[in-house]
């Protein structure tokens, strides 16, 4: 229904890719925190961050499900960390770039990151906001044909190491939806600082929390209209939480592969552990609870392939999906017994990193009040563009 015989030889040479180019390394990225910068440059050349991109800019401009693929076997290489520097450039700043940017703007900045030569990074959450987007304290003010740049902005993945940043600020204080605007700019832009975050998880991305002191960049700088960035920023959270659905489905699916390939070599009295009752109806209910999510998040991405706006279902896969991931992998750990404590073996590492799933882009808490606004009071969110 959703995945074609091209679909499928794209996952077969991206999932040969990933093992060849990216396991040997990820032991090293998680100690260092740092991604070398080779694998950008490899990612690029295989047209991986173009995929959905038009042709004009390089891109391959092909249909939603080869994201999901990108998505779901980049989570089987155990580093949370390396999928979500490699998803939030692709599907976070480069999607600003393509629907807000200019032509000019594309050019320098999107055409560079198909190819890998510059990095992104997308920064909204700011210290004393978190899910609080409209009330972003971090301002744009004009001045001639620049604009000056103040305030900070926290959690942000590839916060260090990228080229660019993609920056939400307040032009208009005074209106709390219509006075935000986004602006692209480089790293280097004086005024401009990054802290390291050290993290429970996600060890091998670099987030950082972002200072910007009196920094100027051009008036052209701006993307899309003036005072119009919440409506760019919520017509885009479908595809970031269903990007964090598909994720969760996935990393659950890779944790528990690897419990039941566990299970049928680990022996307890006289037996393979795959044999005793209890363990395989935790196995059967984890299966179950795994496929209905992916089966639901499958039909989200065919809603967004065909330009639906699904924000109700985007949001309930994220919610259902990244619980149920902390779940199946907490569960997998004790499938595993002492062995899943150890840092040889993979569930530690997928325990930690899995941990951001309900926090990221939208706290299951704020998540709850979406849908319940939608279901109880029957609110509609409608694209903006």
């Amino acid at each position: 229904m959703y995945f074609t015989e091209e679909h499928e030889s794209f996952r077969q040479s991206f999932r040969e890719f990933l093992q060849k180019e990216v396991v040997p390394h990820i032991n090293k990225w998680e100690k260092e925190g740092k991604i070398e910068r080779f694998i950008w440059e490899k990612f690029g050349e295989m047209g991986y961050f173009g995929l959905v991109y038009p042709e004009k800019y390089g891109g391959l401009d092909l249909d939603l499900f080869y994201t999901v693929i990108f998505l779901e076997e980049l989570q089987k290489v155990n580093s949370g960390g390396f999928a979500a520097a490699m998803w939030a450039h692709t599907y976070l700043a480069m999607t600003h770039l393509n629907k807000e940017a200019n032509h000019e703007i594309k050019e320098k900045y999107l055409t560079s990151s198909i190819t890998g030569e510059k990095i992104g990074c997308l920064c909204i959450t700011e210290p004393f906001g978190g899910s609080d987007v409209a009330g972003m304290r971090t301002t744009a003010v004009k001045k001639g044909n620049k604009y000056i740049i103040n305030g900070s902005k926290t959690f942000i993945t590839n916060g260090i190491y990228s080229d660019y940043l993609i920056v939400a600020a307040k032009t208009n204080p005074d209106d709390k939806y219509k006075g935000i605007s986004i602006f692209v700019m480089d790293r280097d832009t004086k005024g401009i600082s990054s802290t390291k975050l050290d993290k429970l998880g996600w060890r091998a991305s670099d987030t950082a929390e972002i200072a910007f002191d009196n920094v100027e960049i051009p008036a052209s700088n701006l993307m899309g209209n003036e005072n119009e960035g919440f409506g760019y920023l919520m017509q885009h959270f479908a595809l970031e939480r269903l990007t964090m659905g598909i994720n969760a489905h996935a990393r659950a699916e890779f944790a528990l592969d690897y419990a039941i390939q566990y299970m049928s070599e680990r022996h307890a009295f006289g037996r393979t552990i795959d044999k005793f009752q209890v363990l395989r109806h935790n196995v059967a209910e984890m299966a179950s609870e795994i496929a209905m999510c992916k089966e639901f998040n499958y039909s989200v991405a065919k809603k967004l392939n065909e330009g639906t706006y699904a924000v109700k279902e985007a949001t309930m896969s994220k919610l259902l999906s990244t619980k149920t991931a902390d779940k199946v992998i907490y569960d997998c750990l004790q499938l595993l017994g002492g062995y899943g404590y150890m840092e040889d073996y993979p569930l530690a590492r997928l325990l930690r990193d899995s941990r951001i799933g309900p926090i990221g882009g939208g706290t299951s808490e704020i998540l709850k009040e979406v849908i319940a606004k939608i279901i109880i009071d029957k609110k509609e969110y409608n694209k903006t563009t």
